[in-house]
């Protein structure tokens, strides 16, 4: 790696994360694939899959104990809150915003892969450059870049109920504000059969409720499901609850 190259993850980390490394070869390291070392085996030698291992850890912990100090529910509601904080999507999701695609190091073909193992790579590099953060910075200054790129999509999670099962979730209010449950119907299928993508409409009591697509039917019947969430929410605010801090 050439000066100028170091010296963008360089620029990166001051712009973008507001931190200057001491070792700036571990925010390399955070953002090189395993893909990447085995095409060149020669001049590197280290991925990134031990930092996102140690990165992993550290953003359960921080978010765990924001949740406990912050939050009095039961243990289950939490462990629900914390898995929308922290999974592939929440993580690849705080990757984008931050920018740092074009710094990741992949090899030729993992750059030509398809969006969903993007996302992972993404989401995977997001835990590693926390992994780098902590080793580099310590606790304290993990914790804040936790805070400040994950933690603050709580009230959204919290607003929208996105932290629960859709498909459950939809079936207990549709029962519980209209006494029947959902069903599901393919609306209609469009593209390849190696890419298809499904519209399903969910209906209740005979009439359709919301639609949702995606490329498969599971997929398309949470997005169906989450619609219509949405609007039985917009309907009847009354059924559902508000979580306040402690």
């Amino acid at each position: 790696m050439n000066k100028e190259q170091r010296d963008a993850y360089i620029e990166f980390a001051k712009e973008k994360l507001g931190i200057e490394f001491d070792n700036i070869e571990l925010l390399i390291t955070a953002l090189t694939h395993r893909s990447y070392v085995n095409e060149h085996k020669k001049t590197v030698v280290e991925h990134n899959e031990r930092l996102e291992f140690l990165g992993d850890a550290v953003l359960e912990l921080v978010t765990s104990d924001f949740l406990f100090k912050n939050y009095d529910e039961p243990e289950g509601i939490m462990t629900s809150w914390r898995a929308a904080l922290v999974n592939t999507e929440a993580n690849a999701a705080a990757g984008e915003k931050l920018g740092y695609g074009p710094l990741v190091r992949l090899s030729k073909g993992e750059q030509n892969g398809s969006e969903r193992a993007h996302h992972v790579i993404m989401a995977d590099c997001y835990e590693a450059i926390i992994g780098a953060i902590y080793l580099d910075k310590g606790y304290a200054r993990a914790e804040q870049f936790i805070q400040e790129n994950s933690l603050v999509r709580l009230d959204e999670i919290l607003e929208t109920e996105s932290w629960r099962d859709p498909k459950s979730y939809l079936q207990e209010l549709a029962q519980k504000i209209d006494g029947i449950t959902p069903e599901y119907r393919v609306m209609k299928e469009e593209g390849p059969d190696h890419d298809k993508t499904f519209t399903l409409g969910v209906y209740v009591g005979g009439h359709l409720k919301a639609s949702g697509t995606g490329h498969s039917k599971q997929e398309a019947q949470v997005n169906a499901a989450a619609e219509a969430i949405r609007r039985y929410k917009k309907a009847h605010p009354e059924e559902f609850k508000e979580y306040k801090k402690k």
